[in-house]
């Protein structure tokens, strides 16, 4: 009778075995993927690379969590845009056979551009303008991929300088695309400045390759580690492919531009 009892204990031991291990299994799946889940760190800090700006008519003035960028928006390199008495006059002597000069020359500006020293995503996001969009870190103004309402810059482009710069009707001077005068200065993976939003802008290059379309997102950026932020940051970056610098619009905030 003893053993009887035994053959029907068995297999309730075996059941309740058999239910604490699969707790206990699933206890450790949960585990693994909170720790695998867990927010990436975006209390971001760009002060670190504001010393890197300088530039002829260039300074900036950091007010509490902002920072605010006033530019002449000269360029500090030779092009066939400065006035011909000017000492940084040269003429074109780049690779485009197709080449044309616009009938603009460059002239002083004052632009300002105050932006969040802690950049972060916005949840509403804003597309980028006809005019300035960002600064470079010499001073000069980056414009967006388009030469005008929804015109792409496949003309345009044949009246940039040997840096790939050009002024408008203005004299306000800008790159669309590589400033190849920063990339060959610093480097093709280097900071090259700030858009708006606060969020940097890094060269063609990232740990030895070349960045392509297909490596960012759809505002042309993507979360990193840089030389400058080796914890990571959002950034953009600029390619040889159309929208060159920025897609579909800023991934933070924009501050507040005046020119």
């Amino acid at each position: 009778m003893k053993n009887l009892k035994n053959l029907f204990v068995l297999p309730f031991l075996v059941v309740i075995i058999f239910i604490a291990c699969s707790n206990e299994d699933d206890s450790e799946i949960i585990v693994e993927e909170d720790e695998n889940t867990q927010p990436v760190n975006t209390d971001y800090d760009i002060s670190n690379i504001l010393s890197k700006f300088e530039g002829t008519g260039l300074s900036y003035a950091v007010n509490g969590n902002t920072v605010t960028f006033t530019t002449q928006d000269l360029p500090n390199h030779t092009s066939p845009y400065w006035p011909t008495d000017n000492p940084l006059y040269e003429a074109y002597n780049g690779t485009n056979s197709n080449w044309r000069i616009n009938p603009n020359t460059i002239s002083e500006q004052n632009i300002v551009f105050t932006m969040s020293l802690n950049p972060s995503e916005a949840s509403n996001k804003q597309e980028t303008g006809l005019g300035p969009i960002g600064i470079a870190r010499n001073g000069v103004v980056f414009f967006n991929q388009y030469a005008g309402p929804d015109q792409p810059l496949t003309n345009e482009i044949d009246s940039f300088d040997q840096w790939l710069g050009h002024p408008q009707r203005t004299g306000q001077y800008h790159y669309h695309i590589e400033p190849t005068y920063l990339t060959q200065q610093f480097g093709e993976d280097a900071f090259l400045g700030l858009l708006a939003d606060g969020f940097p802008v890094y060269g063609p290059l990232e740990n030895g390759a070349v960045i392509t379309n297909n490596d960012l997102d759809v505002y042309h950026g993507h979360t990193s580690a840089t030389a400058d932020f080796p914890d990571g940051i959002y950034h953009y970056h600029i390619t040889s492919q159309d929208p060159y610098l920025n897609g579909n619009g800023y991934f933070g905030t924009p501050g507040n531009i005046s020119n």
